[in-house]
């Protein structure tokens, strides 16, 4: 590795902050007064404060995560005896084949030595089938959001207020800045739509400078740090970026950003065309709790079906991964102008992944013979699917919209309630084997994957009563029967009964719908049959099956496609 251009060490040392504020989320020790330049000021501390941590570096400032690096962490993590791995990385679509993908081979073997892999699920959203990280042994993680913001106000020369969202906290000016509208000042070689947005290049310097440049997003260009630098390399003073508004905040931090939505905007916009000299001022940013309705599912959150799997539901969980502050190297820098700071503020699924490694790690510790999918099934099994208030759970997306299974997959997680899951769909490395074949990989890539011999030849080519804890059909065509057997982890004595809500479209029956667990029986088969009974071509619907005693609540989330053929014959 050339180093001579970057800063970089040769070592597990963390030069780019990533792994740093990931492992500190995993499994820092409590620090008082931590925050962000004074924003989130609190005590931080990680989701299993008490777990050794080992750090395996696959991922360097070049940016360049080799797939060596990938294989050898995973040996290695496994010959030092981690209970849980974080895998805060990925491939995006088009996903490879899992006997070719470095992820799914080195998370293979570690579960196959009793460790739980935890991945991100991707930052590919709102747009379905960017799911990564989808297959069956590993969890998989969406981003939710969290009842924190960080709130600014911009007061224009004519006194109206507006307030706006923003992560900058540094030298505010002491007077109102010159307001410009991006579209008014664009350079010569531009069009409008993108000086509107401040894509990079598109604004004429001259008039930048000094100013507040207000910009709007567009279809091509959305994202507010572009605006930002547009305007910081032109001198700008400051940016207000009005867009589709998400709970997630652009990190600006050498000018400061506002971010507004489109009505806000276009109010500021109509007050810039008003008055000769429009004017603005930004008021220092407020840490706001408990104002905003959590948890949503992230906007940029990738969302299912798996492109690879579809008969396997991906993501397999959400837990927070907006505005998520962590610790931070001290040796990356955040920027020129304000160097390093010891905790920062991020968002993405890299920052929900460690959030349920953390829970792992808990579980772990209270059930260490779980196997990685009993752990999985309890953490899906027991989720939420509502938020603080009671309310269905929704999704940022254009409209925001009810979220549903391909979004958060069991839901958000409930760590207390995962501790005492009552009952679990376990599984061992035979059932992940037919799964492989039933990919229709051959039996040579899969025994080099999986270093077993193997023989594809008997095994089921459905993918459907693989046993995870949810059932996802696809092509629903007719009438359709599949099983699942779970295991009893609470009391001997339990009895539990069945309760299903039906995806529309769909007619549903269970046997047995009483499941007696005692001494000498702890694991129990049920088959589920599906019947369509709408004529709707290829939609999902959402529904759930649940089994329930007297202190335990099993909710397995169904997802089904129906899929109907017509024929018509001339008369």
């Amino acid at each position: 590795m050339n180093t001579s251009d970057i800063y970089e060490f040769l070592s597990a040392r963390d030069a780019v902050g990533h792994g740093t504020h990931t492992a500190s989320t995993a499994a820092g020790a409590p620090v008082a007064n931590a925050n962000f330049r004074g924003l989130a000021n609190g005590v931080a501390r990680g989701g299993a404060q008490r777990a050794r941590l080992a750090v395996y570096k696959v991922c360097w400032a070049t940016g360049d995560c080799t797939s060596a690096d990938i294989l050898a962490a995973f040996d290695d993590a496994i010959h030092d005896g981690v209970d849980v791995l974080s895998v805060s990385l990925g491939q995006a679509p088009p996903l490879p084949a899992y006997v070719d993908d470095v992820l799914s081979i080195g998370s293979f073997h570690a579960v196959s030595k009793g460790v739980v892999v935890v991945c991100s699920a991707g930052n590919s959203g709102p747009y379905s089938e960017t799911v990564i990280n989808s297959a069956p042994w590993i969890v998989t993680v969406a981003a939710g959001t969290i009842d924190r913001t960080f709130l600014a106000k911009i007061i224009l020369g004519n006194n109206s207020t507006y307030v706006g969202q923003t992560l900058y906290s540094g030298k505010h000016p002491s007077k109102s800045g010159r307001i410009v509208y991006a579209e008014d000042i664009s350079s010569d070689n531009a069009d409008d739509s993108d000086a509107r947005s401040c894509t990079a290049g598109s604004l004429n310097a001259t008039l930048v400078k000094g100013n507040v440049v207000l910009c709007f997003q567009t279809r091509v260009q959305r994202s507010a740090l572009v605006a930002v630098e547009t305007v910081k390399k032109a001198r700008g003073a400051g940016v207000i970026f009005a867009q589709f508004l998400t709970k997630d905040i652009a990190a600006s931090l050498d000018i400061p950003c506002i971010q507004v939505d489109y009505q806000v905007g276009t109010a500021i916009l109509a007050y810039t065309t008003r008055m000769r000299n429009p004017m603005a001022q930004f008021s220092f940013p407020k840490t706001i709790l408990g104002e905003l309705i959590a948890p949503e599912v992230a906007y940029f959150s990738s969302r299912g079906p798996s492109s690879l799997s579809p008969s396997i539901l991906k993501p397999d969980i959400a837990a927070p991964g907006v505005n998520i502050l962590a610790a931070w190297s001290p040796a990356a820098a955040i920027s020129s102008a304000i160097g390093s700071v010891k905790f920062k503020i991020d968002s993405g699924t890299s920052m929900s992944c460690p959030h349920i490694s953390g829970v792992v790690a808990l579980l772990k510790s209270m059930h260490p013979n779980w196997s990685p999918a009993a752990v999985k099934s309890a953490l899906v099994t027991t989720a939420n699917v509502r938020d603080e208030y009671g309310f269905e759970m929704v999704s940022e997306a254009a409209p925001y919209k009810q979220a549903n299974p391909f979004d958060y997959g069991g839901g958000h997680v409930d760590p207390n309630r995962a501790a005492h899951p009552g009952l679990v769909y376990d599984m061992g490395v035979s059932d992940y084997m037919s799964f492989l074949c039933s990919m229709g990989y051959n039996s040579s890539a899969i025994s080099s994957m999986t270093q077993q011999h193997t023989i594809c030849q008997h095994t089921a080519k459905s993918q459907l009563n693989l046993n995870v804890p949810s059932i996802t059909i696809p092509e629903l065509r007719g009438k359709l029967t599949v099983s699942r057997t779970v295991t009893n982890v609470g009391p001997a004595l339990s009895k539990y009964r069945v309760r299903v809500e039906a995806p529309p479209g769909v007619d549903i029956t269970v046997i047995p719908s009483l499941l007696t667990f005692n001494s000498t029986v702890n694991r129990l088969a049920f088959k589920v049959t599906f019947q369509a009974k709408l004529k709707v071509q290829g939609r999902y619907t959402f529904g759930s099956l649940t089994w329930e005693d007297d202190t335990h609540t099993v909710r397995t989330p169904l997802v089904v496609r129906i899929i109907t053929s017509r024929f018509y014959v001339n008369a």
